[in-house]
């Protein structure tokens, strides 16, 4: 069985690693997550502040 050249070994890793990183990325910016709507938001209601001063 012939051996491979550094050069090939280099291509290699090299497409590989692109490969993951392309993939990766995909997955990552495929999902948009759900914002939960809280529900703390409407509790806490502006009242206007009346100083006594």
């Amino acid at each position: 069985m012939p051996q491979m050249a550094p050069i090939g070994w280099l291509s290699l890793f090299i497409i590989f690693s692109i490969t993951f990183i392309l993939f990766s990325m995909m997955n990552y910016y495929s999902v948009t997550p759900q914002t939960p709507k809280s529900q703390a938001s409407k509790k806490y209601t502006a009242s206007p502040l009346n100083w006594k001063w």
